[in-house]
């Protein structure tokens, strides 16, 4: 492949996917649409850490100004995990850590220690093969309903989602990575996979932000972006909160007074059907409030997308200015450099000494 580098200094509003272990032609022809913002990488993209390396290098020579993203959470959504990446915990066993010891102090320091650990060692080794940015962490609260988020949460008690949220995301920050919130205002109740269904969740609004959402009005300044569900509140709105000016502008951005970026969650799920083809589900998650809208798995919806999306240059503007906060501000280690750092050797003993990796 040939390609020169194009250096566009603000990201578009579309995160796409590519297709395999490097970029071909029409890969890249996608990057460099000035739409394109972003490229969220999936297991199909990872068979060996240098491999990940010179596919992310690909990327980064076509643009420099694409966020390199993943979903990268520990358990069983992690998308890199062989050739020396640590296998990460599901999120329930740092839940299970706090209450392990009842309601003493000291279990509430180790799995808040071991959450910091998580995220600490998820960024590094995610940064030294040239990604940016994870999806994580889940804050969604476990009700016992929701197969698609089960050990993905932390637990059900909003105070302890929230407290090892909050350590999560400290080691992912001393690592130099952003964090992502999700999926708002909460998909834990709702016990439809919104990836092959439209869930909807009947509780009352009052309810929701009495449980649900404290994990997202606690963190506050700390959540530097959230993605919304592909869940319908029918008491709140008709429209799943991704597409929701209610959830995101009145609720969201108004009452919680939240400045980071919104992200919509993937426009080819069953749960955004709702709002029409992939043009339209973008456009009306851009109109009620996201900064960016994801099309994963579909390079035919993606093609669509970036050459029928009509965004104002003030909406580029906006969700430009506040993509920029989240691409890292320090330079990427190499992975053997990693393996000597001593915040990463302490890290990974943490979690071996807790049994929380091998």
């Amino acid at each position: 492949m040939h390609s020169t580098k194009q250096v566009i200094q603000n990201p578009g509003p579309v995160i796409l996917d590519v297709v395999g272990l490097e970029l071909d032609e029409v890969d890249a022809k996608r990057i460099s649409h000035p739409l394109t913002g972003g490229v969220i990488l999936f297991g199909r993209n990872f068979k060996s850490r240098s491999q990940l390396k010179k596919l992310t290098d690909q990327i980064k020579s076509i643009r420099t100004d694409v966020l390199i993203c993943i979903d990268h959470e520990g358990g069983r959504v992690q998308r890199c995990k062989q050739d020396g990446f640590t296998h990460l915990p599901a999120m329930r066993r740092l839940g299970d850590l706090w209450v392990k010891g009842g309601s003493g102090a000291q279990s509430a320091i180790v799995a808040m220690k071991s959450a910091t650990a998580c995220g600490y060692v998820l960024a590094a080794e995610l940064r030294a093969c040239g990604v940016d940015f994870s999806f994580t962490p889940v804050l969604d609260l476990d009700f016992g309903n929701s197969s698609v988020i089960g050990d993905r949460s932390f637990h059900r008690q909003p105070e302890i989602v929230f407290a090892l949220a909050k350590s999560l995301n400290e080691g992912l920050r001393l690592a130099g990575m952003a964090n992502c919130g999700k999926h708002f205002p909460g998909h834990g109740w709702a016990a439809a996979d919104s990836h092959i269904a439209v869930p909807v969740d009947e509780r009352s609004l009052k309810v929701i932000e009495c449980d649900d959402m404290k994990p997202y009005e606690w963190l506050d300044l700390s959540l530097a972006s959230v993605m919304p569900a592909h869940v319908i509140y029918p008491k709140v709105d008709q429209l799943p909160a991704g597409f929701s000016k209610i959830w995101l502008q009145k609720i969201l951005r108004k009452q919680l007074k939240f400045e980071g970026v919104i992200f919509s969650d993937d426009l080819s799920m069953e749960g955004a059907s709702v709002a029409g083809n992939v043009v339209q589900g973008a456009q009306l998650a851009l109109e009620a409030g996201c900064d960016s809208v994801l099309i994963c798995n579909r390079p035919d919806l993606a093609d669509q997308l970036l050459s029928n999306l009509k965004v104002s240059n003030s909406k580029l503007a906006e969700s430009a200015n506040r993509l920029s906060r989240l691409f890292p501000t320090t330079q990427n280690p190499s992975w053997d450099s990693l393996q000597s750092e001593p915040e990463y050797l302490h890290a990974k003993n943490l979690l071996k000494q807790f049994d929380l990796i091998k």
